[in-house]
Parts: structure tokens; sequence; C-alpha cells
């Protein structure tokens, strides 16, 4: 396992750091027009961590590079999505029409795909290359993605090992996907670690939340959230997905599924029996409140089930992220929901399978290798009620913990930034 810290990242762009102290602030060029960045995000709307990768670089390049204008092209933002981020950026392009989508192309400085599960984007990657001749980046994605059964099963496409070499910089959510994009012989000059841009969400929804857990009797601090989930999501039951069910996939699920969400469910059933917290279950994807009633709820033990509330409703990431803050921790079967509290100072746990990627060992990379699980790993398993209750019966450790984790996600996220802002700075550095 490649281990991934802020002095290797250094190394990894010793080649880049005479330039990067060159940069001047974007500021002093006030009397130019603004740069603009044409952002390839919004994968889907049916998953609060799909939806997060968008606000969350929206608010990094706000914060770290004001002047600089950003037009997103979307895949979905629909089911409230769109209204969602227009609240907190108001002056956001989001192109809607080919029209819009061809003039951007030709105005906009620079591409850059944002954080997602694979180069979603790289068809639109490749049509900006080929029609402009522009520079363009990649921040923050796990590759080659899209798993089948086992790690092994990797297989990636040639194009995006062409588009990866050819980019201005290439950054990895995890440091098992930069270390197979140097295996098969990735050339990028900038290339390294950078934490998922879901870190920087910050989108909110109070008064959602806040209704939610008043008619639900949950208090601030004295809940936890837990979220279940199958090797594979079920997307076929869904009315907005393809219905076509996949027997494979779906024949893994149920032998696996109990095997997978036993152990949450025996934590959730602890942490009821051994604090005075409630329970949240909450879904990361649309599929998963089926998976919470069938799989965490409805076994529970009758003792159990009056300080447990299961979440019968999908939601949006902001309220989401206004949930998550008022909790007391998280643990479960998914990524962006742990990403979201963390970037909140919340402490939570990470339980990981084969089949959802290596996206899940960026707990390791930022430092927190302790609420790492691995579902194939037997000994893993076995400390998973274990760590629960210690993250839950000592929160001070754990919040301290959580914090020490983000201020390093922040401290990659300040220089990974900084490299796009000198690249938008000096469009003499373009490929």
């Amino acid at each position: 396992m490649m281990h991934i810290n802020r002095k290797d990242f250094l190394k990894q762009t010793l080649a880049f750091a005479a330039f990067l102290a060159a940069i001047p602030a974007l500021a002093s060029s006030s009397s130019k027009r603004n740069k603009t960045i044409l952002l390839r995000s919004s994968w889907q709307v049916e998953n609060i961590g799909d939806i997060a990768h968008t606000p969350g670089v929206l608010a990094l390049i706000e914060k770290y590079l004001p002047h600089v204008d950003v037009r997103l092209w979307p895949m979905d933002v629909g089911a409230g999505v769109e209204e969602m981020l227009m609240a907190r950026f108001p002056g956001l392009k989001i192109l809607k029409s080919e029209k819009e989508q061809q003039k951007a192309i030709a105005e906009s400085d620079f591409f850059l795909h944002g954080s997602g599960p694979s180069l979603v984007g790289r068809k639109e990657m490749l049509r900006w290359k080929k029609e402009t001749g522009k520079p363009y980046g990649i921040y923050g994605i796990t590759f080659p993605g899209n798993y089948g059964f086992q790690a092994q099963d990797r297989n990636y496409n040639p194009l995006d090992l062409e588009l990866i070499n050819h980019a201005s910089f290439a950054y990895f959510r995890d440091s098992v996907s930069l270390e197979f994009a140097k295996q098969i012989g990735a050339k990028c000059p900038v290339m390294g670690f950078c934490p998922d841009g879901a870190f920087a969400v910050d989108v909110r929804n109070d008064k959602a939340a806040d209704l939610f857990l008043k008619e639900h009797a949950l208090e601030t601090g004295k809940f936890v959230c837990a979220i279940p989930q199958l090797r594979f999501s079920p997307w076929w039951e869904l009315p907005s997905k393809d219905p076509t069910v996949n027997q494979e996939k779906h024949a893994w699920n149920e032998k696996m599924k109990e095997h997978d969400n036993l152990p949450i469910r025996n934590a959730i059933i602890e942490v009821v029996r051994q604090t005075d917290l409630k329970v949240l279950l909450v879904p990361e994807n649309e599929t998963q409140i089926r998976i919470g009633k069938e799989m965490l709820y409805d076994p529970l033990p009758e003792d159990i089930k009056p300080r447990v509330v299961w979440r019968d409703k999908y939601w949006l990431t902001d309220e989401a992220v206004s949930t998550y803050a008022r909790s007391a921790g998280l643990f479960g079967l998914e990524m962006h929901s742990p990403i979201m509290c963390i970037a909140l100072g919340v402490p939570a746990i990470v339980c990981r399978f084969t089949e959802q990627t290596s996206k899940g060992f960026m707990w390791r990379d930022i430092g927190l290798g302790e609420w790492l699980f691995d579902m194939d790993t037997k000994s893993d398993v076995d400390r998973i009620v274990p760590a629960v209750l210690e993250m839950v019966k000592n929160p001070k450790a754990a919040k301290a913990k959580a914090m020490s984790a983000l201020s390093r996600v922040i401290r990659y996220q300040k220089d990974t930034m900084k490299v796009l802002g000198g690249f938008l700075d000096h469009p003499s550095m373009k490929k």
C-alpha cells in the first residue's frame, strides 16, 4: 500500500515548485477579464455523494481563486440539485444546451474534470482537447474505477491514459489509483494525490434538517448516523435508471448482504445498549432507503427499535450536511457521507469492499486508517463494533482525530488549487 503525505505530494510536484513560488495573486490581474474554468461534473442526482463533488470543487475555486469564473457542464442537475447549487453559488452559469456548451468551450480558458468514480467526462475532455488545444486538468478521481468482483478486474480505457498524459495535471483521490496510473505508464508532468472535492462541500439546509430532527426527537449531539449498502448498488430498482436487473450482481448482493450489514447492525445495537445516544439510519444513495429498512431496522431486537430512526425518504446533499453537522458521528458501508462528516470535523468510520473500487483508501491517505475496515478481512470485521463504541464513548478524542484529518485535507486543497491557479495565470504552460 502506497502511503501519501504532504511531503510526498510536494516531492511529486518538485519540478513545478519554482513555478508555484512565482505565481502572482490572481487579484493583481484585475485589469484583465476574469479567467474562466469549464467544470465537467455533476454525474447523477440519485447519490448525495455524486452531488457533493460539484459544490465542493466550486467552494474551493471560490475560496482560493476568487477572481475566476466557473461554467458548470453537468450530466444531471435535476431533482432540486440545480436550485441547491444556485442558492449557494448565485453567479454560477450552468450549461444546459449544446449551444451553451459550444460557446463555453470556445470562451473558457481551462477545462477541469471534477472529482468522480473514474474519468467519467472523458468524452467531453477529448472534445475539448481536439477542438481547442487549451489546457485541462483532472481533479480527484479514482482510476480506473468501475471494478468488477475482484480488484484484479481493473480494466482501463486506453483513451484515459492518453488524456492523463496530456493533462496539465492529474490528481487522484486515493493513493492506490495514483500508483496504478504510474504502473500503466502515466506520465503527466504534475501528478499526485488530491482528496475528493466533496471534502469542501458547504451547502446547508438547516431548516429541513432541524424540522426532521424535531419530528423524530433527535437532539444535536445525541445521535449517530449509520448507512447500509450492498456490494453493488441496485440501480435497477429506481424509476430514473435502467430497470434491467443485473442478475449476476443481484445474486452476489443477496449472498453478501447479511455478512456486510450484520456488523453495522450489531454496532447499532451496542450503541443503543451502552450509551444514551440514538441512531439515525440514512441513505447516501436512493436505493439505500429500502436497504436500510430491510438490513438494519427490521431485524433489530424490539427493545432497540424505539431509539433507532429509519429515514424513509431520500434527501439532497444540503440537508444531509446539516444533519451530519448535528450528529455525534457516522459509521457504515459508504464513502461520501463520511467525507462530508470529516469536512465538518465530525468523526466518521468507513467500511469498504472491493466492489466499491479503491476510493476507501483515501481514509488511510488522510490519516484515518484506524477508521477504515475491509469487509472481506475477518480481523477488520471483528473490530468494527469496538471501533464504533470507542468513537462514540470518547467524543473528544474522536473529534481531535477528525480535525487532524481535516487539517491535512485542507493543506492538499490549498496546494492543488495553487497549481490550478498557476495554469490559469500562465497560459504558456498549456500542453
